[in-house]
């Protein structure tokens, strides 16, 4: 007998990693959303419960409800779901709250119905609901929501996820001032091209960044962990930016940057002890701007979206 209920924990995402804009990105295991899914049998997708954050409960409006009639009209099944949703990922923060409830919902239906959809089909459906969040249908924050660990984005058209493994000492630290941006907002300030030397010095980023994930070689990592084309711009909206990348540096991190569209900054490091020590550095920074924040520490999430 297949169960009619299922409670899932939805993982806060980093996207871009710095130097791969809307097609790289990695889960958490630190924060995340949860969620309540349960079969019905009328027609159609009900938020029935909200709690955490003011968001819209009406379907049409609510990412989970938009990303859940997705799945829900490529299925063959005749009734519909209902959600609650705990969201403990503040929306505009840049670690994905969209994503997690887009992803949480279509992972949960599809597992309640059997599983007849795959991965890639799920992170399709998963994309409408961040088309609503931010007019984009981008996956670099539903893919590794729902894959677990890092995914590249490879392709839109066809669309094509590559799963990234992570090295097992790998921590990622995010701190998240609290002032809200909009990802809508923060795309609409980007440059719309960028020169060939430019592309080049991003494109070695991108692939020293993947061979060094896969040879769980620390210090390529770190050296690839650079934006030429997205950081520059989108870090005059983050106060204290600069500021909080050096500190974590000196830290000892990896590398930093921008994660998602901001505000939150994530920094990767080599062990959880320099990922503690890096958020001390960053503390500090905004405990002397005067901005109060929310931070992080936590190990990589291999397995997505999950059962709890």
């Amino acid at each position: 007998m297949k169960a009619n209920e299922i409670k899932v924990f939805c993982p806060a995402t980093i996207a871009n990693i710095s130097c791969g804009f809307d097609v790289l990105g990695v889960a958490l295991d630190a924060v995340g959303d949860e969620m309540t899914v349960r079969k019905i049998e009328e027609k159609g997708i009900k938020i029935t419960k909200l709690i955490g954050q003011d968001l819209p409960m009406e379907t049409h409006k609510n990412v989970a409800g938009v990303a859940g009639l997705a799945l829900l009209l490529a299925s063959d099944y005749d009734g519909g779901f209902e959600i609650e949703i705990n969201k403990k990922i503040k929306p505009g923060s840049g670690i994905g709250s969209s994503a997690a409830s887009s992803a949480g919902a279509v992972w949960a239906m599809n597992h309640l119905l059997g599983n007849p959809f795959q991965s890639t089909e799920l992170v399709r459906f998963a994309m409408e609901g961040e088309r609503l969040a931010s007019d984009v249908a981008h996956a670099d924050n539903v893919a590794p929501a729902l894959f677990g660990g890092f995914t590249l984005v490879r392709s839109y058209e066809p669309l094509d996820i590559v799963p990234i493994p992570a090295p097992a000492d790998l921590f990622a630290t995010i701190i998240h001032p609290q002032i809200e941006i909009k990802t809508s907002d923060s795309r609409k300030i980007l440059k719309t091209t960028i020169s060939m030397e430019t592309g080049i010095k991003q494109w070695g980023n991108v692939g020293g960044l993947i061979a060094g994930l896969f040879m769980e070689d620390y210090d390529l990592i770190g050296r690839s962990l650079v934006d030429h084309i997205v950081e520059p711009i989108r870090s005059i909206l983050i106060p204290g930016f600069d500021e909080v990348k050096k500190a974590s540096l000196k830290a000892g991190a990896l590398g930093a940057g921008i994660s998602g569209s901001g505000p939150s900054i994530f920094a990767l490091s080599k062990g959880n002890e320099t990922a503690l020590k890096v958020a001390d550095a960053m503390k500090k920074v905004y405990e002397q701007i005067g901005i109060d924040y929310e931070i992080h520490v936590s190990k990589i999430n291999m397995d997505g979206v999950r059962p709890i």
